[in-house]
């Protein structure tokens, strides 16, 4: 069976809803179906968050960072620090849970490593979506940080199967690229019910073509994805990142007045503080 067949097979039991994810992806599912909720406030949301430790933490690491606490008055507990980022922004960061442990435990060394690659990957990118959107796309900051930590959860349900499916992830990735990631990914979409406009961004990624001059959520996408230093295990070789710079001259060509590298400049104390909040 090629690598398509088995990325096809993936999608029909996603279609059956007979997808199994690890125990600590449930508790995030459950959480997130809580938070969707209109009629829940912001003491059942920090509740919820304070039941699951790994969120919490992150909770308040994110409402203290440089990007949320505009006024440098930091904050120690949950509860004030989900008033402070808004309900939108903790789906966000229980997505970004749940996202990271959609690849399990992986029994396989070399699979663990690119699960914690793939992290740090999609960390990068997260964070310069929020950055882009707001200074250089001008779409909604928030929905472009739900976008950058959605990007590759096809990959980390990827990783998880790989003890089942030995050939999801040899050497040769390039059927991944070109149709197996759009497969999958459209699968889990519907299973994790993405909104259409984050599903269609992240869709437009896959296709790779940036606008010029870059205006919507897929060009935030492919910006953030370009810029990050840090390269998906899934699509970069460490022979390709040899010699590699972040940024080419068509993304700078692709801006108006002001370069990318001022933004990026401007934002790094910003960029920075997303990623370890996020990490």
């Amino acid at each position: 069976m090629d690598k398509t067949e088995l990325y096809r097979r993936i999608a029909d039991e996603a279609d059956r809803g007979e997808l199994v994810f690890p125990t600590s992806a449930e508790v995030g599912l459950r959480i997130k179906r809580a938070l969707d909720d209109p009629d829940c406030s912001v003491e059942q949301a920090a509740k919820l968050v304070q039941a699951e430790p790994l969120l919490a933490a992150r909770v308040v690491a994110v409402a203290n960072s440089v990007a949320y606490n505009r006024s440098g008055r930091e904050i120690t507990d949950v509860r004030q620090s989900v008033t402070r980022l808004g309900f939108r922004t903790l789906r966000s960061l229980t997505m970004s849970m749940l996202v990271k442990q959609i690849s399990g435990q992986p029994a396989n060394v070399a699979h663990r490593e690119m699960a914690q690659r793939l992290w740090e990957h999609t960390t990068h990118v997260a964070a310069l979506c929020h950055v882009i959107a707001r200074r250089i796309t001008h779409l909604d900051p928030e929905t472009a940080l739900f976008a950058g930590i959605l990007h590759e959860v096809a990959g980390f349900y990827l990783i998880s199967r790989a003890h089942d499916m030995p050939a999801l992830l040899d050497e040769d990735m390039e059927s991944w690229q070109e149709n197996g990631e759009s497969i999958v990914g459209t699968a889990l979409f519907k299973v994790l019910e993405v909104p259409e406009g984050v599903s269609s961004a992240i869709g437009d990624l896959w296709q790779g073509y940036l606008a010029i001059p870059p205006t919507s959520l897929g060009d935030t996408l492919l910006l953030a994805e370009e810029l990050a230093p840090v390269k998906s295990p899934l699509y970069w070789s460490p022979e390709k990142e040899v010699g590699a710079e972040a940024g080419t001259p068509h993304i700078e060509i692709a801006l108006d007045e002001e370069t990318l590298s001022s933004i990026l400049a401007e934002s790094a104390v910003e960029v920075q503080s997303l990623i370890s909040a996020l990490k």
